[in-house]
């Protein structure tokens, strides 16, 4: 689809109302949407422009989308504001990232609390001394279902960055010793993984008053990267299925 200037389409996104449910997973991949929303009832192809590529189908008979981001936080951001404008009010960010802490067993799962802001779109925002926290629903939302299908994870911090080169070769670069002390740092204070759009999700989520999470298969040598995508995107489509029966029997957001 080409990019329309119709009033009721979303510019970047290419989304009119209805297109989207209420509860959207967020890859950052376009190429990764059809696969995960072959795990929804009924999926149909919405919208491609851009990074931006949408499916929408059902779960439990509510209204459930995937919308992909692109890398970086400052796609991201503007995905999740047209999604916002659009009545999307529930966004779980899904993806890869890498391990941080040394201790990570091959295949096990980060489900987000909070992000560290080692990037620049959300200042943009907000101060960066206010936090990029993710909404207790849905972090407990993804926890329920990681146990109901016999997924390892574990609970904490991602770091959101803005440079994936400045991560993975930082030694060419001219900060590099700045780069090796902020990951060291970020480490000893016990971030489990990094990756690239989780913080601006939460903070434009905060902002807006809409609930934001995340869950990422953590990259580690040896490890079974198609086994562990598929194993979180399991739990990614469990979780959803047990927001909507809390919103359905009136569970209050914290």
């Amino acid at each position: 689809m080409s990019a329309s200037h119709d009033e009721d389409v979303q510019y970047h996104v290419q989304l009119r109302p209805g297109d989207v449910g209420r509860y959207v997973l967020l890859p950052g991949d376009p190429g990764r949407c059809e696969p995960i929303a072959a795990l929804f009832d009924d999926a149909a192809h919405i919208s491609s422009n851009r990074e931006y590529t949408t499916w929408t189908g059902s779960l439990d008979g509510e209204k459930v989308s995937v919308v992909s981001t692109g890398i970086g936080c400052p796609s991201a951001a503007i995905a999740v504001e047209e999604l916002i404008k659009l009545g999307a009010d529930t966004f779980i960010r899904v993806g890869t990232s890498g391990a941080m802490q040394p201790d990570t067993p091959s295949g096990q799962l980060a489900i987000v609390t909070a992000a560290i802001r080692d990037e620049g779109t959300s200042s943009h925002y907000l101060p960066m001394e206010f936090p990029a926290v993710a909404s207790p629903q849905i972090v407990d939302a993804l926890a329920i279902a990681a146990r109901t299908v016999g997924a390892d994870y574990r609970l904490g911090v991602t770091q959101s960055k803005d440079s994936f080169f400045g991560e993975v070769e930082p030694e060419r670069m001219p900060m590099a010793a700045h780069l090796a002390d902020r990951w060291n740092a970020w480490i000893a204070g016990g971030a489990i993984c990094s990756e690239m759009e989780a913080a601006a999700i939460f903070v434009i989520s905060s902002i807006n008053r809409v609930r934001a999470g995340g869950i990422m298969h953590m990259w580690s040598e040896g490890g079974d990267a198609d086994a562990d995508r598929a194993r979180m995107l399991e739990v990614s489509v469990e979780s959803l299925r047990v927001l909507i029966a809390q919103d359905r029997a009136g569970a209050q957001w914290p």
